[in-house]
């Protein structure tokens, strides 16, 4: 029987700096720099005329229902 294994990888995200685990965004900006989920939102968000003030709180809801699930469960 196959066993699913999860692979989580460890990264640096090179526009905000933060260390994170799972998979990269792929930046709007150049559209060849991976860069951390949360700064791929972020971007996502912008693009759509969206404020900084409401972009955190969108990430922040973001962060508040996903913690501590697996991804499997996301």
């Amino acid at each position: 029987m196959k066993e699913n294994t999860v692979i989580h990888l460890t990264a640096t995200c090179p526009k905000c700096g933060k260390v994170y685990v799972g998979r990269p965004a792929l930046s709007r900006e150049d559209n060849s720099t991976m860069i951390c989920p949360d700064c791929g939102v972020l971007e996502a968000l912008a693009t759509l005329g969206i404020s900084a003030e409401e972009q955190q709180e969108i990430l922040d809801t973001i962060h508040r229902y996903t913690e501590g699930r697996t991804s499997n469960e996301q």
